[in-house]
């Protein structure tokens, strides 16, 4: 199974018409339609501090890491 992506417009008569690739050879497919409004799809920009509080650090997050998780040595 492969997948290939292309855009299409619906016609008025609820039509969709698509010209695969010549790589495509003929045969039965089964064809999936995703409806997403391509002119309205853009993302909006990211704020800064959109989601305050969502991520905690510990107060010892600077702290050295013990010897024995550089050596793997449990004592």
């Amino acid at each position: 199974m492969q997948a290939i992506e292309l855009n299409a417009e619906i016609e008025e008569n609820h039509e969709i018409h698509l010209k695969l690739p010549d790589e495509i050879k003929a045969e039965k497919v089964r064809v999936l339609v995703l409806i997403d409004d391509i002119e309205t799809n853009e993302r909006s920009p990211r704020a800064f501090g959109q989601f305050p509080g969502a991520v905690t650090m510990s107060d010892d997050f600077d702290a050295p890491l013990p010897d024995d998780f550089w050596t793997d040595d449990e004592r």
